[in-house]
């Protein structure tokens, strides 16, 4: 689905560069403005001067220096404007609002086949008047343009659900996708547990498989928006067997766990489990025969995990997913990489499921402020 770029006021360079700089710092006076955007005094205060005219910075108040004078500080204006962000979830859609300063503004949560109406949820709590300047929607798969950006979900299931959700959107907003286990890897690198680690890989096991890279703070995407699709990885490899397409995936994910944990199950100890959370809350409590399910597929990820060392050495390996990130496979993990490879630290994430749509935000409000900023045309 295509989107005209939304209208944005014509700025000059200067102008351009102290709203970046704005939006970034959330909140700054005029010298702190020319500090960081390394401009001179007189040239901030007249592209702040041009940012209140169009309304997209404001006077927020008073500060007072270590000289007893009193200085103005800034902020985004109304017009500024916010970015919204859409996790399209295998069961849940998330969506949240955040003015272009990061600033949270609105955030709902429904069913995925409910996902347009918990955008419209979401719009609706957002400032009236305010423009939306960028959506970025998280999926499992995305193709790649030339331009590096993606124009609809690859995977075919998510096709339907992505269109009914765009319905939703205001007309003329720039979209952008985004692989979902990348937006996790980000917000993991500036708000989770890889903080301070500019190189790590983010590896994911749930009902699916991937792997999001970050080499020097950036997100690899590859040369087709496919670098760590692990569920592509040749699997079985061995003699008189034949690699099958996303069998690594099947094997690994988590439907594949609840039928080696219903052929395992001795009848004395009840019921199978149904789900992974009931399967390792029964580990949790020393069930013979889910600890050895669950100690099978700790294993089993840590031989994965040592794959992406073997390629990677990224140094540091975070876990997450809804079977990925449960304490009883770190252990596992661990234990395996050890043995195949060199050592690299593993640890889970800290942000859950909230992973996704926290890093879908971040892009959304970059892409939000490159909106404005690129309408700078005008040479100072």
């Amino acid at each position: 689905m295509e989107h005209d770029v939304a209208n944005a006021p014509r700025l000059t360079e200067s102008a351009s560069a102290v709203f970046a700089v704005l939006a970034g710092a959330g909140t700054a006076t005029r010298p702190q403005l020319a500090s960081l955007a390394g401009l001179s005094k007189p040239t901030v205060s007249s592209a702040v001067a041009e940012l209140e005219g169009a309304r997209l910075a404001a006077h927020w108040g008073t500060a007072s220096g270590g000289t007893g004078r009193s200085a103005a500080v800034y902020g985004l204006g109304p017009a500024a404007g916010s970015a919204l962000a859409v996790d399209l979830g295998p069961a849940l859609t998330r969506v949240r609002g955040c003015a272009l300063d990061g600033t949270l503004l609105a955030q709902a949560t429904g069913p995925r086949q409910e996902a347009a109406d918990v955008v419209r949820e979401a719009l609706a709590a957002l400032p009236a008047g305010a423009p939306l300047r960028s959506v970025v929607v998280a999926v499992g798969d995305v193709t790649a343009h030339e331009d590096g950006t993606g124009e609809r979900p690859a995977t075919a299931k998510a096709g339907p659900v992505f269109d009914a959700m765009a319905v939703a959107l205001p007309p003329g907003v720039p979209v952008h996708l985004e692989n979902n286990v990348n937006c996790a890897a980000l917000a993991e690198l500036h708000e989770g547990a890889a903080r301070g680690r500019n190189t790590f890989g983010y590896l994911r096991i749930g009902v699916g498989i991937g792997l999001g890279i970050v080499v020097g703070g950036q997100v690899l995407r590859g040369a087709n928006g496919a670098a760590g699709e692990l569920a592509r990885l040749p699997y079985p490899w061995d003699d008189g067997r034949e690699p099958r397409h996303e069998a690594l995936e099947e094997y690994i994910g988590a439907r594949s766990l609840l039928r080696r944990a219903a052929e395992a199950w001795p009848e004395a100890d009840g019921p199978c489990p149904d789900t992974t959370e009931r399967l390792f809350a029964l580990a949790d409590e020393g069930r013979t025969a889910a600890l050895a399910v669950v100690g099978r597929h700790g294993t089993d990820v840590g031989r994965l995990a040592a794959a992406v060392t073997a390629v990677l050495d990224p140094g540091l390996i975070v876990l997450g997913g809804s079977t990925g990130a449960d304490p009883q496979v770190l252990a596992g993990v661990r234990a395996e990489l050890d043995r195949l490879s060199w050592p690299t630290e593993v640890i889970t994430g800290t942000l859950g499921e909230l992973g996704t749509v926290v890093g879908a935000a971040r892009l959304a409000v970059a892409r939000g402020v490159q909106t404005v900023t690129e309408a700078a045309r005008a040479k100072d």
